[in-house]
C-alpha cells in the first residue's frame, strides 16, 4: 500500500491534474464547461488571426489550441492560464520562415513545426538542468519595449489587409513605404468595414468583458459578406478552410534546417516562458494559489511537443486568453480540455462557414489584440523616474523596428545582461556616518545630519564582491581614502550587504589592508556573512584583520579598532 502512495505522490509532482481532480465537482464543472465554450469561441478567430500573421494556412493556428489545452491541462500549475498562439511569436515565426521556407507552404508547415519541437527540447533541457530563473535574465523593461516594438511591427503588417492593398516589403521601412505607395488604391469598402469591425470589438470587450464578441463579429461579417451585394466589392476571404483534425506525425526537416531554427527556436522559447509565467503569476495571485515555475517549463516543453506532432507552431500562455478565460468563470485546467473539445468539433463540422470571413476582419483582430502591447502609461512613467529603464526600454523597442523581432529579441537578451552586468559592476559605495545620539551607522550622502566620527572612515558596498566590481569599488574607496589626508588613522569595511565575495573579493580586502598598513591606518572588517568569513580563512587573510566574528557589530568594531590604534601609537612613543 505504502507503493501505491509514494507513486501517487510522484504522479501529483509531475503531473499536477491530479492534485486538482482529487477534489472536482459538479458545480465546477459546470463553471468550467462554460468557461470552455466561451474560450474556443474566442480562441477560433484569433488563432485564424494569428496563423496568416505566422504566413500559414489558418488550420494550423486553431491546431494550436486544440493540442496545447489538453497537454497543458495535464501539467500546467496555472489553473485559468489558457495555451495557445501569441500576436508575438505568430509574427516571429512569420518574419523567420519567409526565407528559410524560400516560399514553399509545405516546407514552410514542417519547419514551423520544427521549431515548435526544438523549442519542446529546449524547455525539457530547461527543466531538468533547474534553468527556471532564467525568467530574471529578461527584465520587465526590456520586455516593455519589445512588445511596444512587435506590435508596431506586427500592425504595420495588417494594414495593407485594413485597406484592401496587396502591401509587401521585406522589413519595417520596405513595408511603410510600398503602404504609403499603395494608400490612392486603398478600397474604401474594406477600410470602412474593417475600422466597424475594430470599433465593435473595442466597445463589446468593454461593454461585455470576457465574453466572445470576436466571434460575433465574424459570423455577422460572414453573413454579410455571404448575402450582401458587398461580396463584389473585391473583399479577400479566408477561403475553404480544411476540415477534420491533425494527422500527428513528426515534421519533416533537414540537419541543416534543425541548425537554421535553433536561434528563432530560442527567441519563442525565450518569449513564451517569460509570457507564459508572467500570466500565470497575475492570475494565481489574484485566485490566491501560487505556480511553479519550474513545471511550468515542463509543461510548455510537453505541450510543444505534442503541437509539433499535429503540424502546429509555438505556443504560450497569453494574458489576453486567460482573462477570458478566468472572466468566464474557470476554476480548473479542464476549462483549456472543454475548449479543445469545442474546437474540435468545429474542426470537425463548421469549417465549411468560414469560407467567405473576410481577410480584413483578421487584421481587425489581431490590431485590436496588439494594442494591449503598448503600455504607453508605463513607458511615460519609466521616462519620468528611471530614465535609465527608459532608454533600455526604447532600445528595445527601436531594436525590434530597425532589426526585426528575433534580433529584436537577442539584442533584448544582451540589454538585459547588460543592464545585470552594469549594475553590479558599479554598485553604490555607501560611506557611513553615526545617527545622532545612537550606535547606528548610515549613508551620509542620503543622510547628511550623521555625525563623521573623527579619523575614521566607514564604508561598505551594496553589492557581492566579484572579480568584475572589484577595480571599481579599489578605485573610489581609495580616492577616499586619499581625500581624508594624513588625520585618518582607522578604515572599517561593512560586509553586512555583501553576503557574497569571490577570490579576488577577498584579495581586494588584503590590497586594501596591505597598502593602508603603509601609511599607518589599520583596516578592519564588520559584520561579515558566514560564506564571507569562509572565503577571507582559505584566501589566508584573517589572519591580517584578526578573528572575524559575525557578533561584530559596526560600533564595537570602531570603538575597539581606535582602541587599538591608540595603543599601537602609545608604544611607538
Amino acid at each position: 500500500m505504502s507503493y501505491i502512495k509514494k507513486f501517487g505522490s510522484i504522479l501529483k509532482n509531475y503531473i499536477p491534474a491530479f492534485q486538482w481532480l482529487s477534489g472536482y465537482n459538479l458545480k465546477v464543472f459546470g463553471n468550467d464547461t462554460v468557461a470552455g465554450i466561451t474560450l474556443a469561441a474566442y480562441a477560433i478567430p484569433v488563432s485564424l488571426a494569428y496563423a496568416t500573421l505566422a504566413g500559414l494556412p489558418p488550420q494550423y493556428g486553431v491546431y494550436g489550441y486544440l493540442i496545447g489545452g489538453v497537454f497543458y491541462a495535464l501539467l500546467g500549475t496555472g489553473k485559468q492560464l489558457a495555451i495557445g498562439p501569441t500576436s508575438a511569436i505568430s509574427m516571429l515565426i512569420g518574419v523567420s520562415l519567409a526565407g528559410l521556407s524560400k516560399g514553399d507552404t509545405q516546407r514552410w508547415v514542417d519547419i514551423a513545426s520544427l521549431t515548435a519541437l526544438v523549442f519542446a527540447i529546449m524547455s525539457i533541457l530547461a527543466y531538468l538542468l533547474r534553468l527556471s530563473s532564467i525568467i530574471n535574465f529578461i527584465s520587465e523593461t526590456v520586455l516593455l519595449g519589445f512588445k511596444a516594438g512587435a506590435a508596431i511591427t506586427i500592425g504595420l503588417t495588417q494594414f495593407p489587409k485594413l485597406f484592401g492593398v496587396e502591401g509587401g516589403g521585406e522589413n519595417f521601412f520596405n513595408r511603410l513605404t510600398t503602404l504609403f505607395s499603395q494608400i490612392p488604391d486603398t478600397n474604401i469598402a474594406v477600410l470602412i468595414f474593417g475600422i466597424v469591425a475594430i470599433a465593435l470589438i473595442i466597445v463589446g470587450e468593454k461593454l461585455l468583458p470576457g465574453k466572445p464578441v470576436t466571434i460575433i463579429v465574424v459570423a455577422l461579417s460572414i453573413i454579410i459578406i455571404t448575402i450582401s451585394p458587398l461580396g463584389t466589392f473585391g473583399f479577400s476571404t479566408v477561403g475553404i478552410v480544411p476540415s477534420g483534425l491533425p494527422k500527428l506525425h513528426f515534421p519533416i526537416f533537414t540537419l541543416q534546417e534543425f541548425k537554421n531554427v535553433l536561434p528563432l527556436a530560442f527567441a519563442c522559447f525565450l518569449l513564451a516562458y517569460i509570457e507564459s509565467v508572467s500570466a500565470a503569476k497575475s492570475l494565481a495571485q489574484k485566485n490566491n494559489y501560487e505556480i511553479d515555475a519550474r513545471q511550468e517549463l515542463l509543461a510548455l516543453g510537453i505541450t510543444n511537443f505534442a503541437i509539433s506532432l499535429g503540424h502546429g507552431y509555438p505556443v504560450s500562455g497569453g494574458l489576453s486568453q486567460s482573462v477570458v478565460n478566468e472572466k468566464a468563470g474557470a476554476k480548473t485546467p479542464l476549462s483549456l480540455v472543454i475548449a479543445s473539445v469545442s474546437i474540435a468539433i468545429c474542426l470537425l463540422f463548421l469549417t465549411s462557414l468560414l469560407k467567405n470571413l473576410p481577410t480584413v476582419i483578421l487584421a481587425a483582430i489581431v490590431l485590436v489584440a496588439i494594442k494591449g502591447l503598448v503600455d504607453i502609461k508605463e513607458l511615460n512613467r519609466l521616462r519620468k523616474c528611471n530614465r535609465f529603464d527608459f532608454i533600455i526600454a526604447m532600445i528595445a523597442l527601436v531594436s525590434v523596428i530597425i532589426f526585426g523581432i528575433l534580433q529584436g529579441v537577442i539584442i533584448a537578451a544582451l540589454a538585459s545582461l547588460i543592464l545585470i552586468i552594469r549594475t553590479v559592476s558599479t554598485p553604490h559605495i555607501a560611506f557611513l556616518g553615526r545617527i545622532p545620539g545612537t550606535n547606528r551607522y548610515t549613508d551620509i550622502k542620503r543622510h547628511p545630519d550623521n555625525e563623521v566620527l573623527p579619523g575614521v572612515l566607514l564604508f561598505r558596498v551594496e553589492s557581492a564582491l566579484l572579480y568584475f566590481n572589484v577595480a571599481n569599488v579599489y578605485h573610489i574607496v581609495w580616492n577616499k581614502v586619499l581625500e581624508s589626508g594624513t588625520s585618518l588613522k582607522v578604515v572599517i569595511f561593512d560586509l553586512s550587504t555583501s553576503a557574497y565575495i569571490d577570490s579576488s573579493g577577498a584579495r581586494l580586502i588584503k590590497r586594501l589592508y596591505i597598502n593602508l598598513e603603509a601609511k599607518g591606518i589599520i583596516l578592519r572588517v564588520a559584520e561579515a556573512h558566514s560564506e564571507v568569513r569562509d572565503i577571507l580563512r582559505f584566501e589566508d587573510i584573517e589572519h591580517l584583520l584578526g578573528h572575524v566574528s559575525r557578533r561584530d557589530a559596526v560600533h564595537d568594531v570602531v570603538l575597539h579598532t581606535l582602541c587599538e590604534y591608540e595603543n599601537k601609537e602609545k608604544v611607538k612613543d
